[in-house]
């Protein structure tokens, strides 16, 4: 029988987070994951650490993340990319979002820098003239590749700060018995601690089921593609978020002019139907990812999902992309469905059974950019 201070359910970025802030305060930590290496939204993301998509309250954690990820790669290579992110306006009405933006980041002491078009056209090989008005610079935020990333930050724990990795173990029982928490996983075997933090993604078959079938979690489901290499010499650096994600990030529904200009957005456009805003990031193997739309379906019903590539998005993002920017290749080695979970009315699903027992999930798409910061929060009210 394994015996840790602190056990964690779910090996992705959340859980593996939420373990290192434990290991930190020098609890003896045990990581349970059901499958070998995590195969959800930890890896089906782009990779983005971007703070200033989000309001207030999470860009805080998010700059904790920042300052977590560079403290790591410091003692042990995680693969961070210190680049920057861009949103690039093509209109109007989104270089006014980008400015009124610049003054509330201006006033949180987060930089960000206004940059004219020609300033983003010099800064961006192959970024049409006839797209971009003018940019919003962020230079503090950082890009990673997410499989690689999530594996060397368990290679770091387990081999630099005395992590327990238990892969392959699926847990299908919790309870608290003599003042203790006892985990059993699907082959028998036993694990005790006297707190568990269950970080479960979008897995909600195992543990505690009828908790999650009366909470508001819903799935959001994203289609994102990657291309082949580049030619050699061709660079677009940091994360590039254009239009649409201007109006989609929540930091902006904080801007004076926001409601107003979504409110004169079609709300039966093919691009709002289907969630599309376009993103641009590349990989040192010289990649391009571009991505993504969402669809979304309560936990009850996300059988509802199609679980098989839409290439009428997949087009459609596409021929999005190609007016955006001029890519050496727009071949595409990649297509692939991510799925996350998050709350339709509140930020994290929370729940804590029997005092010691710790449900953390449905971070929605803030996890890579806010799992670091926020865990480091919660571990430090489960450990007071």
């Amino acid at each position: 029988m394994v015996k840790k201070d602190v056990l964690v359910v779910g090996g992705g970025v959340l859980g593996s987070f939420h373990a290192y802030w434990a290991l930190k305060q020098g609890k003896s930590v045990g990581l349970l994951e059901k499958d070998m290496e995590p195969r959800g939204s930890t890896v089906q993301n782009f990779g983005q650490v971007v703070p200033s998509g989000f309001g207030s309250k999470w860009q805080k954690f998010g700059r904790e993340s920042l300052n977590t990820y560079r403290d790591i790669q410091g003692c042990h290579d995680i693969g961070i990319q210190e680049n920057g992110s861009i949103y690039l306006a093509s209109n109007d009405e989104e270089q006014t979002l980008l400015e009124e933006l610049h003054i509330i980041n201006q006033q949180n002491e987060y930089p960000s820098f206004l940059w004219s078009k020609s300033e983003c056209l010099k800064k961006y090989p192959g970024l049409k003239r006839d797209y971009v008005k003018g940019g919003l610079f962020f230079p503090l935020e950082i890009s990673i590749n997410a499989r690689q990333m999530i594996h060397e930050l368990r290679s770091f724990l387990v081999e630099k700060m005395g992590l327990e990795y238990y892969g392959n173990t699926l847990v299908q029982q919790c309870e608290k018995k003599n003042g203790s928490i006892e985990l059993v996983d699907s082959r028998g075997n036993v694990y005790c601690g006297d707190k568990v933090v269950i970080c479960n993604g979008s897995d909600y078959q195992n543990l505690y089921p009828d908790c999650f079938s009366k909470s508001d979690i819903e799935i959001s489901q994203l289609q994102m593609m990657q291309t082949f290499a580049q030619d050699p010499g061709f660079e677009i650096k940091g994360n590039i978020l254009t239009g649409w994600s201007i109006r989609r990030y929540e930091a902006f529904a904080e801007c004076p002019s926001y409601a107003g200009i979504v409110a004169l957005e079609d709300e039966k456009s093919f691009q709002a139907q289907h969630g599309i805003h376009i993103l641009f990031k590349q990989l040192p193997s010289g990649e391009v990812i571009i991505g993504d739309s969402h669809h979304y379906a309560s936990i009850d019903q996300c059988h509802k999902l199609k679980d098989r590539i839409d290439m009428d998005i997949d087009n459609f993002m596409l021929a999005e992309a190609r007016k955006i920017f001029s890519l050496p290749t727009f071949g595409i080695k990649h297509r692939w469905l991510g799925k996350y979970s998050q709350c339709k009315t509140k930020d994290v699903f929370q729940k804590t059974i029997d005092d010691d027992i710790h449900i953390v999930t449905a971070i929605g798409g803030k996890g890579m950019t806010a799992s670091a910061g926020f865990a480091k929060y919660n571990m430090d009210l489960i450990l007071a």
